[in-house]
């Protein structure tokens, strides 16, 4: 396809699909850590002292796919295009979630068969229900190989390409914080964790299999074009590692230290807070604010069409800097609150500048960057360290302050294309 003939295809039908699969995934990504409360009550009741450390895992497993998912999906877009890839991964999704129901029958009609580990006694499910996060994850990770490089190179008119990621990222908001209330809600129908039942999960989870069904049949049915330059077409084999490309292994990282920082605060600003007597009964209003400042700052982020991903990510490493350091100086928390408006185009504005210019690598590159997610599992436990090792939060707000000055770096120097890493269109 030639880039004129590029420029001919309307995109507008693509970009809406992309958008409602960001949803998607948010949504299933946080419906998934939102199962940790129930499975301590449900599944990890016999376990001791470790039922919180396994209940985490849940959400470890999840996270775990990303680094060792995110080559395999940027092969597949190479082999396959964005949808075929994307129905594949669609189906990963709908065998996990069939995971998951195999472990919620094995529980019930197994009559709790467990194993002995000291103490404790860990159901057989629990280990199937593992399983089934990781390759949920799997198959999300995939997904965002084909959505996140897929929204920043269709040209849709009047956008731009951190534009369109603000657009999908507002989206995948929307899901996130909806989730919440899905499981609460509906999925238990505001039932007490203590008394959730396992039962209750068999008809959801049959449910999402249909639905992910249906979803990945009607994206066989829908126009989603490959996007010229993106991939190596045809089989053809790159010439480069991937990882020769400077802008973006520090890309990796900064996605990395990204959404690391972005959890940090999400998830252990309550955990401060609750420490502090001064601050405990905000502490719950105080993590919703700051997520309802992401998606608020997603909203706005996708009406700047002028405002390039550089200048974007400067302003807001450098206002949330400002405003944890403020937090530390101060012990005002709702400072820690406000970095969630600023954190919220970080990963837009990140990915579109070290995806940038690399043609054919573009889908090789999006898979590389999710190895970068990890970071959201790695730092908010070094920090719990370093809160345990000291006796206090208060000075751990220091890893924050240093992820921010590396994006900044990343935003003034780092993302910078060198020559020998310019490839021809």
């Amino acid at each position: 396809m030639t880039n004129n003939q590029q420029t001919q295809i309307n995109y507008t039908g693509p970009f809406i699909t992309m958008v409602f699969l960001f949803f998607i995934v948010g949504f299933l990504t946080v419906v998934n850590q939102q199962f940790q409360s129930p499975l301590q009550s449900a599944l990890l009741s016999n376990v001791g002292g470790i039922q919180n450390t396994l209940a985490v895992m849940v959400t470890f497993a999840w996270f775990l796919s990303y680094p060792l998912t995110g080559g395999i999906g940027a092969r597949l877009v190479n082999k396959h295009g964005y949808k075929n890839t994307m129905v594949r991964a669609l189906m990963v999704v709908a065998a996990g979630c069939a995971i998951f129901e195999a472990s919620v029958l094995l529980q019930k009609y197994s009559d709790g068969a467990a194993i002995a580990f000291g103490e404790s006694s860990i159901p057989y499910a629990y280990f199937l229900f593992l399983i089934g996060a990781y390759v949920v994850g799997a198959g999300v990770t995939i997904m965002q190989v084909v959505i996140n490089p897929y929204l920043i190179a269709c040209n849709v008119k009047g956008t731009s390409d951190v534009q369109r990621q603000n657009i999908g990222g507002a989206s995948n908001s929307i899901g996130t914080t909806l989730a919440p209330f899905f499981v609460g809600g509906i999925i238990f129908g505001g039932v007490a964790a203590a008394d959730i039942k396992l039962d209750s999960l068999i008809v959801p989870f049959l449910a999402f299999i249909v639905v992910i069904l249906a979803v990945a049949f009607l994206i066989t049915k829908l126009q989603l074009p490959n996007i010229a330059n993106t991939t190596a077409e045809g089989g053809e084999k790159l010439e480069r590692s991937i990882w020769s490309f400077r802008h973006l292994v520090l890309g990796v990282v900064a996605i990395f230290i990204y959404v690391g920082v972005e959890v940090c605060v999400g998830a252990n600003l309550v955990m401060h807070a609750n420490s502090d007597a001064s601050w405990i009964e905000l502490a719950a209003t105080m993590g919703s604010l700051y997520w309802g400042g992401m998606l608020v700052g997603r909203l706005i982020g996708s009406a700047l069409s002028k405002v390039p991903a550089r200048t974007q990510l400067i302003v807001t490493s450098v206002a949330a800097g400002l405003l944890v350091i403020g937090g530390m100086l101060t012990d005002c928390l709702w400072l820690l609150v406000a970095v969630g408006l600023f954190h919220s185009v970080m990963w837009p504005s990140t990915f579109a500048l070290a995806i940038k210019g690399l043609g054919k690598y573009t889908s090789a590159g999006s898979g590389a960057l999710m190895i970068g997610v990890l970071g959201g599992g790695v730092l908010p436990l070094l920090q719990g360290m370093i809160a345990d090792a000291t006796g206090s939060w208060a000075a751990t707000w220091i890893i924050v302050i240093l992820g921010e000055a590396y994006l900044l770096y990343y935003a003034l120097l780092g993302s910078r294309i060198r020559k020998q890493d310019m490839i021809a269109e």
